[in-house]
C-alpha cells in the first residue's frame, strides 16, 4: 500500500516519519462546522433540495427555494424587485432623455453661432425646447431685451431735441442682471436633469440593507430549526440558509446597476451643467460686445 510522506519536521533533515492517521471527527461536529460556514457553502447550500437529494440544475433549485421561502422573505424579495424595477425603468428614461437632449444641444449650438441676431435664435427655440442650452438663451434674451426696451425711450427723446444727431443704439444697463438671469436659468435646467436620479442613490443604498434584513430572517429560521427539531443536520438548516442568501443575493442584485447607473447619470449631468457655463459666458460677451 503506497504511504505518503510528511514534510521533514524542523531541525531533522532527511528522515522521513509516516503520517500519522487523523481521527475521524463525530458527525456533529462536521455539522456545527458547516451551520458557523454558511456563508462560504452559501452554493452547495442553493443546490440542496428538502432532501438529501441535489437537483437537476441551478435554476430549478432557486425557483424551489423561491417557491418554499417563507412569506416575511417573500415580502423583502418583492420590495427589491420594486426598487430594482423602478431603478432600471428611470436609468433607460433618462438614458433616453439624454440621448435627446444632446442631439438637441448640438442643433441649437450650430443655429446659435451661425446667427447673427439673436430674433434668429429665438425663432428656432420652440423646436429644440428639451435642450437645457434653450432655457438659458430664453432666460438670457428675456432680460436683455427687458433692458434694452427701458432704454429705448431715453435715446427717441435725446433724439428729438436735435432731430439731425444720428439715433443712438440701445445699451444694457447691467451685465450683471443678464448674468444672474443666466444663472438662474442653469440651476432650474439643472434640477431638471437630475430629477429622479437621487432613487438610484437611494436604491443602491437600502437594498443591501433590506436584503440583510431577509438574511437574519432566514437564519433565525434555521436556529428555529435546530430547536425544534434537536438536530444539526444538514438537511434542517440549508432550506432557511438558502433562503436567506437568496435575499442577499437580491439586494445585491439591486444595488449593484443602481450604482453603476448612479455615477454614469450624474456624469453626464455634470458635461451638460460645464456646457450651460461655457454657453452662460460665450452669450454675455456677445451682449457685452454688442450692447455695451
Amino acid at each position: 500500500m503506497h504511504t505518503s510522506r510528511a514534510p521533514h519536521p524542523e531541525g531533522i533533515a532527511g528522515t522521513p516519519t509516516p503520517a500519522r492517521a487523523v481521527p475521524a471527527a463525530p458527525e456533529t461536529d462536521v455539522a456545527e462546522a458547516r451551520l458557523l460556514t454558511a456563508g462560504i457553502f452559501g452554493f452547495a447550500l442553493l443546490l440542496q433540495g428538502s432532501g438529501n437529494a441535489v437537483p437537476s440544475g441551478a435554476g430549478s433549485a432557486l425557483l424551489e427555494i423561491l417557491a418554499d421561502s417563507t412569506p416575511i422573505s417573500k415580502a423583502v424579495l418583492l420590495i427589491l424587485a420594486i426598487f430594482s424595477i423602478a431603478s432600471l425603468g428611470i436609468t433607460f428614461y433618462k438614458l433616453w432623455t439624454f440621448r435627446r437632449l444632446r442631439r438637441q444641444t448640438a442643433t441649437f449650438l450650430d443655429v446659435f453661432r451661425r446667427s447673427s441676431k439673436f430674433s434668429e435664435v429665438q425663432a428656432v427655440c420652440g423646436s429644440l425646447n428639451d435642450s437645457p442650452l434653450v432655457g438659458l438663451f430664453q432666460a438670457g434674451y428675456a432680460e436683455l431685451t427687458t433692458q434694452l426696451r427701458q432704454s429705448t425711450p431715453a435715446v427717441e427723446s435725446a433724439s428729438g431735441t436735435n432731430p439731425r444727431a444720428p439715433a443712438g443704439r440701445p445699451t444694457l444697463r447691467s451685465l450683471t442682471a443678464v448674468d444672474r438671469a443666466l444663472m438662474r436659468a442653469s440651476v432650474v435646467e439643472v434640477n431638471k436633469l437630475e430629477h429622479r436620479v437621487s432613487f438610484l442613490a437611494t436604491t443602491a443604498s437600502v437594498t443591501p440593507f433590506i436584503g440583510l434584513f431577509g438574511t437574519v430572517v432566514g437564519i433565525l429560521m434555521a436556529f428555529e430549526g435546530i430547536a425544534q427539531t434537536g438536530s444539526t443536520n444538514l438537511s434542517v438548516v440549508a432550506r432557511p440558509i438558502a433562503d436567506a442568501l437568496v435575499a442577499t443575493a437580491g439586494g445585491l442584485v439591486a444595488a449593484i446597476p443602481a450604482v453603476i447607473y448612479y455615477n454614469m447619470l450624474t456624469q453626464r449631468v455634470k458635461l451638460f451643467a460645464s456646457e450651460m457655463d461655457d454657453f452662460a459666458m460665450e452669450f454675455l460677451n456677445i451682449a457685452e460686445r454688442n450692447f455695451t
